[in-house]
């Protein structure tokens, strides 16, 4: 552990570990295998990164991304760090040299994919080599009820069947109590030591904001919080990804397009601007992000509600790795209620997995809905215990009143009952408000008891009632045919007033907050002290494109912000700034120090 310190200082440039990376790395270092669940942004490569530098040989990384091992392996090497990766993106003499390196001994961090890893080919080689640990990334992939689930990544226990005394550590930011499970089943990880941190993510602030009009309430949400900053917006459809791509590059934001429906070609050289130019937007499907290493993601918002709370964590864990101020923004109406019972219905999966999918979706939508502190009911999902409400959500910033729905709500589930549960939402509502339409005329339903006994609230205000009571259980649509509401069990209750049901109040006009990016990594810093962090960062990208890296790899925006507080102007001061390790101190050094000099005039 001596050495393992002396590499976290002299190579990555820290002090000390952080959470139970030491034990981890212990566990590794003495040859034993471990589980690791732990954040994103938490430090989770460091893990495998560091022991795989103390023992002898080369550490394999199983990761199921081939277009980020780029860059996972150019950030290593700014570090001096001999890493390589392996896949179907290299011509064969690339291959073969890579190939090389290994049975050399002349590599100490190889990537690759679980396919690849799957070869006999691949696996004799390593069997020629003297291999330091294995680390399967991404281990939740393993868990066939997961949202990432990858085939390959089941077969991966042959790791341990082959090559039984080389230790291995499986790693994920996102498992609940079944999906840890069955990666520990999966893996055969049986006598693993098990080291579960906690899934706290304090410095992204979550928000869900209710009603119509989504892309407008995020434009104003991106002005006030966000003006400047790198940001990914998770939508629902292909089409939808490049409608909202096309109209935030006419309000005047670099915003680029992802999903799976686009050239490789164009993927690739979206994904690269995205990870190594400042402030832009990626808009795209689940298709992008995983395994995502840019540490100054200011924001992830979602115009589309996620199927579960793992893909709801795993996606906004991509904001803030840093550690510094982030926002998770979340849109939420009641077509995406409808749209995600739609789309599960109508899978090939088997009855047993629809009804775990509704079950993660009705669990999702109950976070949505919630009145109280949203984050210590999201840590509950994963078994984790928050004492006291965080104060870092919008239900704690700004705590949603409530209402006695009771009444409103019979009046819905009455009508939908007496209109023969035959009929969707806005037609229920029509019915309640005593709309006089040819289709409620027609049909007699203008002689209801239920006509017109809702004319105290108009429809958008329905809309807000009636999408709680769907999402609270009370009420089902039906997916498979037109949208028709209908009664559940549980609505009998309510309707017999035997409970009572209290639900959120309409929306409160947003409050204005002052535009300019008010939570960037530079709201702390005096005015000299920010002119100065734009100066480091300027001559960081210089460097990043004469490189042609990401920015981050070179400093993250924590380091640099460090820089412009302390000023260091000799090389000793500035091996104390964290993140500055030797390799990158006799590199960088001097170009940044000559910056702060500059700017001290």
């Amino acid at each position: 552990m001596e050495r393992a310190r002396h590499i976290l200082r002299s190579v990555f440039g820290y002090d000390d570990f952080r959470h139970r990376q030491s034990d981890i790395i212990q566990t590794l270092v003495e040859g034993r295998d471990a589980l690791v669940l732990m954040p994103t942004g938490g430090g989770k490569s460091l893990c495998y990164q560091v022991p795989a530098l103390v023992r002898d040989g080369v550490g394999v990384v199983v990761s199921p991304l081939i277009a980020l091992m780029q860059d996972q392996v150019d950030a290593l090497s700014q570090l001096g760090v001999r890493a390589a990766f392996l896949n179907s993106t290299q011509d064969a003499d690339t291959q073969r040299s890579v190939e090389q390196a290994l049975l050399d001994a002349e590599l100490d961090l190889l990537y690759v994919a679980p396919e690849r890893l799957l070869m006999p080919r691949m696996q004799a080689l390593l069997e020629r080599s003297r291999v330091a640990l294995f680390a399967i990334d991404e281990a939740h992939c393993v868990s066939q009820w997961g949202h990432d689930f990858r085939r390959e990544y089941q077969q991966l226990t042959v790791l341990h069947e082959r090559f039984p005394g080389v230790p291995r550590i499986a790693l994920t930011a996102t498992a609940d109590r079944r999906t840890r499970d069955e990666i520990v089943a999966q893996l055969d990880l049986v006598e693993a030591a098990r080291f579960v941190h906690s899934f706290d993510r304090p410095n992204i602030r979550y928000t869900i904001s209710e009603g119509n009009n989504p892309r407008d309430r995020l434009w104003r949400f991106i002005q006030a919080e966000h003006s400047e900053d790198a940001g990914i917006i998770y939508c629902l459809s292909r089409k939808r990804v490049e409608q909202v791509a096309d109209w935030l590059c006419r309000k005047g934001r670099v915003a680029l397009a992802y999903h799976a429906g686009l050239p490789e070609r164009v993927r690739r050289e979206n994904q690269m601007r995205f990870l190594r130019e400042d402030g832009v937007i990626i808009v795209a499907t689940i298709a992008f992000g995983m395994g995502i290493d840019k540490p100054d993601v200011r924001f992830v918002a979602h115009l589309n509600v996620p199927k579960s709370l793992e893909a709801y964590y795993q996606e906004t864990g991509r904001a803030g790795r840093d550690g510094l101020p982030a926002d998770a923004w979340m849109a939420y109406n009641l077509q995406d209620v409808i749209s995600l019972r739609r789309m599960m219905n109508e899978t090939d999966a088997d009855e047993q997995f629809k009804r775990i999918a509704h079950n993660k979706l009705e669990t999702m939508l109950g976070l949505c809905e919630l009145t109280r502190c949203r984050r210590q009911t999201l840590l509950a999902y994963f078994g984790e215990t928050l004492e006291q409400p965080c104060g870092n959500c919008d239900n704690c910033l700004q705590p949603p009143a409530t209402w006695d729905a009771t009444e409103a709500a019979q009046k819905i589930l009455s009508c939908v009952y007496r209109t023969g549960q035959r009929f969707g939402v806005n037609y229920v509502i029509d019915v309640l408000v005593g709309k006089q339409d040819e289709r409620i005329l027609a049909n007699g339903h203008d002689r209801l008891s239920t006509f017109g006994i809702g004319a105290r609230f108009n429809a958008s205000q329905w809309r807000h009632v009636v999408r709680q009571v769907i999402a609270q259980g009370f009420l089902d649509v039906d997916t498979e045919g037109h949208g028709a509401v209908r009664l559940t069990p549980a609505a009998r209750p309510l309707l017999r007033g035997e409970m009572r049901l209290q639900l959120r109040e309409l929306p409160a006009r947003e409050s204005a907050r002052k535009a300019g990016g008010n939570r960037a990594p530079v709201a702390e810093l005096d005015a000299a002290d920010r002119d100065l962090f734009e100066a480091l960062r300027a001559r960081r990208l210089e460097l990043a494109r004469e490189q042609s890296v990401p920015p981050y790899v070179i400093f993250h925006d924590s380091t640099l912000r460090e820089l412009a507080s302390r000023r260091p102007l000799t090389h000793e001061e500035m091996r104390a700034i964290s993140g500055v390790g030797e390799q990158k101190l006799a590199r960088f050094g001097q170009e940044f120090i000559a910056v702060i000099q500059a700017q001290a005039g």
